[in-house]
C-alpha cells in the first residue's frame, strides 16, 4: 500500500467536489449542482460531529473517499455509522484503496463503545459496487431505502 488513510481537511474541498460529481454521473448518470456540492462537503469537512470525511492520499494527491455520517438507533442504544460518497481516482482502482478506507473505518467503529453498526446504501443497479460491498463484509440488511426528498 502506498497511500495513507486519514481524516478529510478543508483544504480538500475541491478534490472532494469534483469526486462527489464523477460519483454521481458515473453510478446514476446525475449532474449536480456544483455550487450546492460545494457548500455541502465544506459543511461537512467543518467538524459536524455527524459527519467525517476520510480520503486515501497518494504523494499529496487525494485519491479516494469516503464520509461518514452518523444515525442514532433507539432500537440498539448506539449509533450507526453509514458509509456515503464512495469514491476511488479510475486510475487507482482495483488496488485495494476501498478497501483500505473502509478497514480503517471499521477499525474506528469498533474502537467506539457507542457505535453498533456500519451500513451503506447502494443504487438497485449498480452490481459491481454491490459485488465489492459484499467482498468487504456487508452484507443485504433486509431493508429497502425510501426518501422524499424537499426542495431545496
Amino acid at each position: 500500500m502506498d497511500w495513507i488513510i486519514r481524516c478529510g481537511l478543508v483544504d480538500d474541498t475541491e478534490i472532494l467536489v469534483k469526486f462527489n460529481e464523477q460519483m454521481a454521473l458515473e453510478t446514476e448518470g446525475k449532474v449536480l449542482d456544483q455550487q450546492i456540492v460545494s457548500r455541502g462537503v465544506w459543511r461537512a469537512l467543518q467538524g459536524a460531529p455527524e459527519t467525517r470525511y476520510y480520503v486515501a492520499e497518494h504523494q499529496q494527491q487525494v485519491i479516494g473517499q469516503l464520509m461518514v455520517t452518523r444515525e442514532w438507533s433507539d432500537w440498539r442504544d448506539g449509533w450507526l455509522w453509514w458509509l456515503q460518497s464512495v469514491y476511488v481516482d479510475p486510475k487507482f482502482r482495483g488496488r485495494g484503496v476501498f478497501r483500505s478506507l473502509v478497514v480503517h473505518v471499521l477499525k474506528l467503529a469498533e474502537q467506539a463503545p457507542d457505535t453498533v453498526g456500519v451500513r451503506l446504501y447502494v443504487e438497485r443497479e449498480n452490481r459491481a459496487a454491490q459485488a465489492v460491498y459484499q467482498r468487504t463484509g456487508f452484507q443485504d440488511s433486509g431493508y429497502l431505502v425510501l426518501e422524499k426528498m424537499l426542495s431545496p
